[in-house]
């Protein structure tokens, strides 16, 4: 079992994640975070913060900034502590993550960086993060009859003339469907997809992007600016059942928006 302390984290408005914790032996001690590598590679990126005390009772206090902004994937939190650096799982206390609940309504500037504490499933503080040249922040998805309506408020760049939603087939760059997108009152983009098009490709997943306007670079469509780290297995989408195929959006493990076809029954 683990002896570090419960590590209680809070975010502000900017990104700045404040750690706070009492270490288990007096000695100097930092928090390291650790960029979780692919399956089989070696850990590369890593970024360490000074601890240091905070009142009278023995608590130490970490930040981590908003620059450098730190990439995309999930960091994983340790304590260094004693001379010969050993590091040790941080365990999650209280999280505060009350600003991060609306974060879809600001403005956010290219690149569109984000960072979640979280929980492990093996019960260890961990930071979620995206960093994106451009972000289309997905808002409601509603399946009426036959057909899907999405709307999203675009980050890190602005919709005009000639936006489009694009659906790209996972898997085949080709295999693409086109839908003209339409400005919403709130300066964000709307557009319906026949989910009687996508059906063709039975057992696949389409991923779901956005060119914000003619000519310019195609935007993946996300549900990244809010408080949840990992929102596939608890954000259920309404799905539709077109020419004997189940059309399902669901949103990916990184949060990303997608199509899934499969033979109805």
């Amino acid at each position: 079992m683990s002896t570090a302390a419960r590590t209680h984290c809070s975010v502000d408005a900017d990104g700045r994640i404040t750690f706070r914790l009492r270490p288990p032996t007096p000695a100097p001690a930092r928090l390291l975070l650790v960029l979780r590598p692919k399956k089989g590679r070696p850990e590369e990126s890593t970024h360490t913060l000074d601890l240091e005390p905070h009142g009278d009772d023995g608590e130490f206090r970490a930040v981590l900034e908003p620059l450098p902004r730190l990439a995309e994937g999930r960091w994983d939190a340790y304590l260094l502590s004693g001379p010969d650096d050993a590091r040790e799982r941080l365990l999650p206390g209280l999280r505060d993550l009350r600003t991060l609940v609306d974060g879809g309504t600001r403005e956010r500037p290219s690149p569109v960086a984000v960072r979640v504490p979280y929980a492990t499933l093996d019960g260890f503080l961990a930071i979620r993060t995206w960093l994106r040249p451009a972000l289309a922040e997905a808002g409601p998805v509603g399946v009426d009859g036959a057909t899907m309506t999405v709307r999203v408020r675009l980050h890190g760049t602005e919709p005009g003339a000639g936006a489009e939603a694009v659906l790209r087939l996972r898997g085949d760059k080709d295999t693409v469907r086109s839908y003209p997108a339409r400005t919403a009152e709130d300066g964000g983009l709307s557009f319906t997809v026949a989910c009687a098009d996508l059906t063709t490709a039975v057992g696949r997943v389409w991923n779901v992007f956005v060119r914000p306007a003619a000519g310019a670079r195609q935007v993946r469509v996300a549900r990244l600016l809010d408080d949840l780290a990992d929102r596939k297995g608890v954000f259920v989408l309404p799905r539709v059942t077109v020419d004997g195929r189940v059309v399902r959006p669901y949103y990916t493990i990184d949060n990303d928006l997608a199509v899934e076809v499969t033979a109805a029954g």
